[in-house]
């Protein structure tokens, strides 16, 4: 089963990621309070799957 990019960035969401930037490609970004930062990139596509 293959997942689309909206339903990626739900899982982002719900994880505590909050959109940074949004241009050529959208970032989000995690900080833990240890001061740990995660950063994901996705691209901008919507409703296609996820390869």
């Amino acid at each position: 089963m293959s997942y689309t990019y909206d339903q990626f960035r739900r899982v982002l969401q719900k994880s505590g990621f909050t959109l940074a930037r949004s241009r050529k490609h959208e970032t989000w970004v995690k900080q833990t309070e240890s001061g740990l930062v995660y950063r994901v990139r996705i691209s901008h596509q919507h409703a296609k799957d996820i390869p």
